[in-house]
């Protein structure tokens, strides 16, 4: 089990996929809120949870005041677990849940969004994450906030030239990159010791 750190469900628990799956831990989720909440990122986001794993990130961002959240999850167990965590929150009008691959997805889909909170397995070869990020950035509004969290054993990830990196802050064997989408608001790099 986890909690959502804050908002309207704030110290609620939420179940996590008991195998594949790498939650985000307390303080890394309430380090990228908190740098999210001081710019005013979360109310009314139209955000999307890739490589969902339990939905923790969504489900925190839908507690803060996101107006929406589409949760990208290939594993039949993990995407069960985010539907009946959803259903047990009351959050399930808000969010659409997409059990497929994630590059694949954004390839296909239409959809846009101003937030997208990335936490893909560490395994995942760079090269597939650089493709899923340039697969990303047609579908991200101007302005649009990326968080990727990848293990800090890791090279760095590509950006492509709509995606300005804007911090990068680590927290032991995850490191968390924040970046923008060109043509909106700035992203202020400072105080990401939340």
């Amino acid at each position: 089990m986890t909690r959502i750190i804050a908002g309207d469900h704030g110290g609620r628990r939420i179940a996590v996929p008991a195998k594949g799956t790498r939650p985000t831990t307390d303080r890394v989720r309430e380090a990228v809120f908190s740098r999210l909440a001081s710019e005013d990122r979360l109310r009314g986001a139209v955000v999307l949870d890739a490589f969902a794993g339990s939905g923790a990130l969504g489900i925190e961002a839908l507690s803060r005041g996101a107006a929406s959240s589409t949760f990208v999850e290939s594993a039949a167990w993990a995407a069960a677990v985010i539907r009946d965590n959803l259903n047990d929150l009351g959050l399930a009008p808000s969010a659409t849940l997409v059990r497929q691959k994630v590059l694949p997805w954004l390839r296909r889909t239409e959809a846009s969004f101003t937030l997208a909170l990335l936490d893909p397995p560490y395994d995942l070869p760079l090269a597939e994450l650089d493709a899923t990020l340039a697969a990303l950035a047609p579908r991200l509004d101007p302005g649009a906030v990326v968080v990727l969290e990848w293990s800090s054993r890791s090279e760095e990830p590509s950006w492509t030239d709509d995606v300005a990196p804007a911090a990068v802050k680590r927290y032991g064997e995850t490191t968390v990159y924040f970046a923008v989408a060109h043509g909106g608001p700035a992203f202020t790099p400072d105080s990401l010791d939340a």
